[in-house]
C-alpha cells in the first residue's frame, strides 16, 4: 500500500507540474481563385488568428474553391467552418431564392461581418465592337462558372439591359482563365465580380490585346438597385489599370464580400475570429489595397443572414452593435 501511494503522489505531482496542452480546433476558411480578392482575404484573417493560437486553441487554413454558392453550401453542411460570399448570395441563401429555390431558406447560415466592396466588371477587347452592356448581344462573353457569385450578377445585369445568357455567345469558366482567353482571341469580354485592384484585371489589360472597361450605367441600374437592395453603385478606379484604354474612371454597380459561418459553429471560435480581425482593423486594412477605404461601420453593413452570436458578443462588449441591423439580431 505504502508503494502505491508513493507512485500516486508522484504521478499527481508530474501532473502538477506538466504544462496542460490546450486543445486546438481547426477551422477552414473557403474562399475563391487564387488571384482574386477573397483568397488574400482568407489568408490575411487566418494569419490574424494563428497569431493568437496558443491563447484560443485555433489554427485556421484556407482554401481555394469555386466562390460564393460554394461556400455557402460548404459551410452549412460543414465541409467549411466559413467561407467569403458575396451579399447577393448570402441574401439569396438566407431568403431561399435563386440556387436555394428548390432547397428553401438556409436556416442554419450566420453573418460574421462584412469586408471589401466588389465591382460587377465587365472588360471587352477594344476591336470587338462592346462599348456597353447592350452590345453584348451575339458576342463570346464569359459570365462566370457555375457556384459562382459572379454568373449570377453577370445574369442580372444582362437581365437588366434586356438580355439573357441565351443573348450572348455565352462561356462559364473561372475567372482566372478569362484573361487569357480574351488575350488569344477567344473571347470578346467577360464579367468579374471582384474588388479593386485585381491581378486577373490587371493581366487581362496588359496583354497584347488592347481591352477598356465597360461602365454599367443607366437607368437599368437604378431598376436593378430597386429590385435588388443588396446591389449598389460603385467606381472603378482606373488608375489601377494604367494599360486599360479608358481614359477616366468606369462606373459600375457592385456587392459586398462578406465572412459567413453556421449556427453549429463554436461561439468561441466565431468570437475569436471576430475580436482578432477588428482589434487588428489597421493590420487588416494594409494587406490588400482593395481594403483601403474600409471603415469598421461599412464591415457591419451589407449582412443579410443573422448575425452569429460569437460575433455579436464582441460587437456588444466594443459597442460596435449599434450598426448592427437590429432585424439580424437573435
Amino acid at each position: 500500500m505504502k508503494r502505491i501511494g508513493i507512485i500516486t503522489l508522484a504521478l499527481l505531482f508530474a501532473l502538477a507540474v506538466t504544462p496542460i496542452v490546450q486543445a486546438r480546433t481547426f477551422v477552414t476558411i473557403g474562399t475563391g481563385g487564387v488571384t482574386g480578392v477573397y483568397y488574400p482575404t482568407g489568408g490575411a484573417i487566418s494569419r490574424i488568428i494563428n497569431k493568437k493560437s496558443k491563447e484560443y486553441g485555433i489554427k485556421a487554413t484556407v482554401e481555394s474553391t469555386g466562390g460564393s454558392v460554394y461556400n455557402i453550401n460548404a459551410v452549412l453542411t460543414g465541409d467549411l467552418e466559413f467561407g467569403i460570399a458575396q451579399s447577393d448570395r448570402q441574401y439569396q441563401a438566407v431568403h431561399g431564392t435563386a440556387e436555394w429555390q428548390n432547397r428553401g431558406a438556409q436556416e442554419k447560415l450566420r453573418s460574421v461581418f462584412s469586408i471589401h466592396p466588389e465591382s460587377i466588371t465587365l472588360i471587352a477587347a477594344a476591336d470587338s465592337g462592346v462599348t456597353d452592356v447592350k452590345s453584348l448581344k451575339g458576342k463570346r462573353v464569359n459570365i462566370g462558372n457555375p457556384g459562382s457569385g459572379q454568373l449570377q450578377n453577370s445574369k442580372d445585369v444582362l437581365g437588366a439591359f434586356g438580355l439573357s445568357e441565351e443573348s450572348v455567345d455565352a462561356e462559364y469558366v473561372k475567372a482566372v482563365e478569362a484573361p487569357g482567353l480574351l488575350q488569344d482571341e477567344r473571347l470578346d469580354a467577360f464579367f468579374y465580380t471582384v474588388g479593386h485592384p485585381n491581378g486577373n484585371i490587371s493581366e487581362a489589360t496588359s496583354g497584347r490585346i488592347k481591352v477598356s472597361l465597360i461602365p454599367i450605367v443607366g437607368s437599368p441600374v437604378d431598376e436593378l438597385i430597386a429590385k435588388h437592395p443588396y446591389y449598389a453603385k460603385s467606381v472603378i478606379d482606373i488608375k489601377n489599370y494604367p494599360t486599360a484604354i479608358n481614359e477616366k474612371d468606369v462606373e459600375s454597380v457592385g456587392v459586398k464580400a462578406t465572412l459567413v459561418t453556421s449556427a453549429d459553429v463554436s461561439d468561441d471560435v466565431v468570437y475569436a475570429i471576430t475580436k482578432e480581425v477588428f482589434e487588428n482593423f489597421e493590420e487588416f486594412k494594409k494587406l490588400h489595397p482593395a481594403y483601403s477605404v474600409l471603415t469598421k461601420k461599412d464591415m457591419l453593413a451589407g449582412m443579410s443572414a443573422p448575425v452569429h452570436p460569437g460575433a455579436l458578443k464582441y460587437y456588444k462588449e466594443s459597442g460596435l452593435v449599434e450598426y448592427v441591423n437590429k432585424d439580424l439580431i437573435k
